[in-house]
């Protein structure tokens, strides 16, 4: 794990320093600021050799293994700006009063310098001569193949993108129980003596009885976080400090999602997470009711959203307690063979993630393979707690009267200005909120 920060400037090094105290969590043991000629360039992680080969090369680097990553360069000129294609890693930047750029991983290490905050969107970069893309996200052709030979070719790739981040061996598995997750553990499984297994929910919640399921099918070393109402809310604070955002849907998976990584850090330095499988193979409801031929484009489009929602979560749950979450789905070869995949085989008479499910069979319980998808939050039992504690805190009035912001941003529910309230205790009255994401299909109240 590490973390970025910078000014486009060189002499920056206590601003950077004070940027950096920001990100402490992303890089706990070393740190380092970079003295490049046009620039000075800070840099949060794990170990003394990262940092120092980074120092070598005028180089600042977040990497989460297998090309995710987001960095800074030194030019001749001051700094590039370079994200990795799907945005699995963050990278903010914004201007200075003077002109220069600022880059941060997170929002909050931009705030001391400057108010005006972009995100640098997933497969572009950024330099004196503007912002440009390298990489865009698009349907592509379907293969002459076989059922057969697509179901191999994605296991293939699927392993490939597992083996490519095992490293030593020092990792575990946060584990729903359901099919994506269970899958990445069970890939993983032969390159460590004890695969360490996380799950969280309430008592009696359907994602604690599938990951016990999985890791007893996998002899896992499995670890439990059983959480009620006031865990939650106890937690929510800092849940949306090291979040970023007070999207209603995003802060819900993510209350349970912190809970398990803080407990996985007790653990291991790394895991791997399941994000990525529900938008590549057709994973959620509402697909189901699409016409078949848009299937394949809305598939796209989702994936596309990752970056500052679902891929923001695992990011910002794991980096809050110094860890590193893989996502092996977004691996670039199996997102590149997923979507030459046809879309019948990913939603095949009603059931989702079809071609997935054949892929697998062999690694899991049986009733994990045929599992139905059960939204984050849910499988864990968070939605109706939350819910109804909301309701109780917020009136009709308050409601009306405080949804709709100074910036002219429209709240869709009480949970999201409860969310709200917290977000402003810790960042302020932010003006422009352009760069924070917001989940598509979120309902209005």
């Amino acid at each position: 794990m590490s973390g970025i920060a910078g000014i486009a400037r060189p002499g920056m090094r206590a601003q950077v320093e004070t940027m950096l105290s920001k990100l402490s969590h992303r890089g706990p043991e070393k740190y380092e600021i970079i003295e490049a000629p046009e620039a000075t360039l800070g840099v949060v992680a794990r170990d003394q050799a990262t940092v120092s080969l980074l120092t070598d090369q005028n180089l600042a680097q977040d990497a989460h293994g297998g090309f995710h990553c987001a960095q800074a360069q030194g030019t001749e000129h001051g700094v590039q700006l370079k994200r990795d294609p799907l945005g699995v890693v963050p990278l903010y930047y914004g201007s200075l009063p003077d002109g220069d750029i600022a880059f941060a991983s997170e929002v909050k290490a931009l705030l001391p310098v400057t108010a005006e905050v972009e995100e640098l969107l997933p497969g572009h970069t950024l330099d004196d001569e503007g912002l440009r893309s390298y990489f865009h996200l698009s349907r592509l052709p379907e293969y002459e193949l076989s059922l057969d030979e697509y179901i191999q070719g994605l296991r293939s790739r699927l392993e490939t993108a597992v083996e490519r981040r095992v490293g030593d061996g020092e990792f575990g598995s946060w584990l729903s129980g359901g099919l994506d997750s269970s899958s990445l553990a069970a890939l993983a499984r032969p390159y460590t003596p004890t695969l360490y297994t996380f799950a969280a929910g309430v008592e009696g919640s359907q994602d604690l009885e599938y990951a016990r399921q999985v890791a007893d099918h996998l002899d896992a070393d499995h670890n439990e976080v059983v959480v009620d109402l006031s865990d939650m809310l106890s937690a929510l604070p800092d849940v949306i400090y090291h979040l970023e955002s007070f999207d209603a849907w995003l802060v819900r998976s993510s209350i349970t999602n912190y809970l398990v990584a803080k407990r996985a850090s007790d653990f291991v330095p790394a895991v791997f997470s399941g994000e990525g499988g529900d938008e590549l193979f057709a994973g959620y409801d509402y697909l189901k009711d699409l016409p078949s031929d848009s299937l394949a484009d809305e598939l796209v489009d989702i994936t596309g959203r990752l970056h500052n929602t679902a891929l923001q979560r695992v990011d910002r749950c794991a980096s809050a307690h110094g860890t590193v979450a893989y996502v092996s789905f977004l691996d670039a070869s199996v997102v590149d063979w997923a979507f030459h995949i046809p879309a019948e085989y990913k939603l095949h008479d009603g059931v989702e993630k079809w071609i997935l499910r054949k892929a697998v069979a062999d690694l899991l319980p049986e009733s994990v393979v045929s599992r139905p998808k059960a939204k984050f939050w849910q499988g864990a039992g968070v939605e109706e707690q939350i819910a109804e504690y909301v309701e109780g805190q917020i009136s009709d009035t308050e409601f009306e009267h405080e949804r709709l912001l100074s910036n002219g941003l429209r709240l869709n529910s009480k949970e999201e200005l409860y969310y709200y309230r917290l977000f402003r205790e810790h960042f302020g009255d932010i003006e422009d909120l352009s760069w924070m994401g917001r989940t598509k299909g979120t309902p209005v109240s």
